[in-house]
């Protein structure tokens, strides 16, 4: 049989794109998802609600340290495998959580989460880029930035009402998702057009060194250092001035991500058509607004119009420092993907750390002082322009 006649009879490669979007949601949703439940968690395991706040600190550290090579890595060992073993490590990370028997064990087993997801996130983003239409890359990203909102929606909404009961079923969500994915894994990489796998070749870390990947690490950074500061000062805040219990808070926390997954699409749009430089720019000054926003509003609704702002804002920060990334090293991508997104976690490991004492100290002002984070941002925008070494069907200006 000729080559020609057997492309006719090969069956098409099933290309499964639907779990990358769904896995979308796990870091954002495993990150956060105690913010709204410390005080339960502390009581819980006899502990203090200021160590029960380290939690995000624990998942946050070993999953920004691992990403400065988890992707290279990846590539190396095979996406498809890793994503399998990575999830499958996370489904046991999120029992050990229920299981802890002390505070130091709970941090333990949030750092295994941290550590399990710093393999996963990447991948899908490099996955994304591979699949798609480069003029509409905006749009895909988009969507995986919609579903990461999602899952900074559906934290709350379930670590809330699950604490009011028992803090540890909040943890049965996230193990049933990354079950479900490592059963019915995403397709991680483009076939050929004759239907066969593409020569895998080595990674190059070398590749890796260049300006557009640069500025994307520098705005990931300075993205969640704003955005994490607001979710653990809104929280906060929201206890002591407004009296808000678990549930309260859990749905308004939500609005973070339920802002966030709405505008998504739109977001994306945006992006294929104004660029990188310019969607950066308008997204930090929508994050300063609602930091302001949420730190000095006199009511309830204005604290949570800031932190729908704001959730609008990190969405289409984490589409274009995606995009940006992702085409900066075509022959690495879920190694720039990681590099990336490892810098997003450390901003968002040191938020607390920051904003915290400063909110403790100062209040108002103190919280306030999150918005020098985008201020910084658009310094970043500036001088650079992120896109022009390749960013194609993307405007870089």
């Amino acid at each position: 049989m000729s080559d020609a006649a057997a492309a006719l009879v090969r069956p098409r490669p099933v290309v499964r794109a639907w779990p990358l979007y769904v896995g979308g949601f796990l870091g954002p949703y495993a990150s956060t998802m105690v913010t709204p439940m410390v005080h339960e968690v502390a009581h819980g395991l006899r502990s203090t609600p200021e160590l029960a706040a380290g939690a995000v600190t624990a998942y946050m550290l070993p999953f920004a340290a691992l990403m400065l090579v988890s992707g290279t890595l990846a590539e190396r060992w095979g996406r498809a495998r890793t994503m399998r073993v990575s999830l499958l490590l996370f489904v046991l990370a999120c029992a050990a959580c229920v299981l802890a028997p002390s505070m130091g064990a709970f941090l333990a087993a949030r750092a295994a989460q941290g550590a399990t997801n710093a393999f996963t996130t990447p991948l899908l983003v490099a996955a994304i880029t591979d699949l798609g239409p480069r003029a509409r890359l905006g749009r895909a990203l988009g969507l995986f930035a919609g579903m990461q909102a999602a899952g900074q929606a559906s934290s709350p909404l379930v670590s809330g009402p699950a604490a009011a009961v028992d803090w540890r079923l909040a943890f049965a969500f996230p193990a049933a998702v990354g079950l479900a994915l490592a059963l019915f894994p995403p397709t991680m990489t483009a076939p050929a057009a004759d239907g066969r796998a593409h020569p895998a070749r080595p990674p190059s870390l070398r590749e890796l060194a260049n300006r557009d990947l640069a500025t994307a690490c520098a705005l990931s950074l300075l993205c969640y250092l704003g955005a994490v500061g607001l979710t653990v000062l809104s929280i906060l805040r929201a206890e002591e001035e407004f009296g808000l219990g678990p549930w309260q808070r859990g749905l308004l926390a939500a609005a973070f991500g339920v802002a966030g997954l709405l505008a998504a699409p739109l977001l994306g749009r945006r992006l294929d058509a104004l660029g990188p430089r310019h969607t950066g720019i308008t997204m930090n000054l929508l994050l300063a607004a609602g930091l302001l926003l949420a730190a000095l509003g006199p009511s309830l609704a204005l604290l949570a119009v800031g932190i729908a702002a704001v959730g609008i804002a990190v969405t289409g920060l984490r589409t274009t420092v995606n995009a940006v990334a992702a085409t900066s090293a075509s022959g690495n991508r879920a190694g720039a993907a990681s590099l990336a997104l490892s810098f997003q976690f450390f901003g968002g490991a040191l938020a607390p750390l920051l904003w915290v004492p400063l909110y403790a100290a100062y209040g108002a002002l103190g919280f306030a002082a999150t918005a020098t984070a985008p201020t910084l941002a658009i310094a970043v925008l500036a001088v650079a322009r992120p896109g022009k070494g390749g960013l194609t069907g993307l405007r870089g200006a």
